[in-house]
């Protein structure tokens, strides 16, 4: 009888194509992502089921309505530019470097609206924002 012994090969996984896949998609993922520098706004809101306060005196209120016209403390805007809404806050403002800005916005008007004239007073420095809302009809 002639017994042979089988050699047993040494069983081996090379792991660098995987590492190199791992770090294509590391690149990938790291080139693709989009990094947003986001502006932020002190905004305070009010409560919806509080008592309504008082406009503060000298406050810029801009109105807005639910097609997206805007008007300054009753004055019409002749567009929707924000260079318009920037000229006209500017002008209300009338040498002063701050004032709270009110803004009452019908409840159809678009998001783009009131984040325009958000916007067009944040970068007139203004921070003192509210946003006027009304009490509940009362039907719960």
């Amino acid at each position: 009888m002639n017994f042979r012994r089988q050699s047993k090969e040494e069983v081996a996984v090379n792991l660098t194509p995987l590492i190199d896949i791992v770090f294509l998609l590391l690149i990938f993922f790291m080139v693709s992502t989009t990094f947003t520098k986001e502006n932020h706004l002190n905004i305070s809101l009010p409560e919806a089921t509080a008592e309504a306060s008082e406009q503060p005196p000298l406050a810029i209120e801009i109105l807005i309505t639910a097609e997206g016209d805007y008007s300054i403390n009753g004055q019409p805007l002749v567009n929707t530019q924000s260079e318009t809404l920037m000229r006209a806050i500017t002008k209300t403002l009338d040498g002063r470097e701050t004032a709270p800005v009110v803004i009452s916005a019908d409840a159809r008007t678009t998001h783009e609206s009131v984040v325009r004239a958000m916007d067009a007073a944040g970068q007139l420095g203004l921070v003192n924002l509210s946003i006027t809302t009304r009490q509940p009809s009362g039907n719960n």
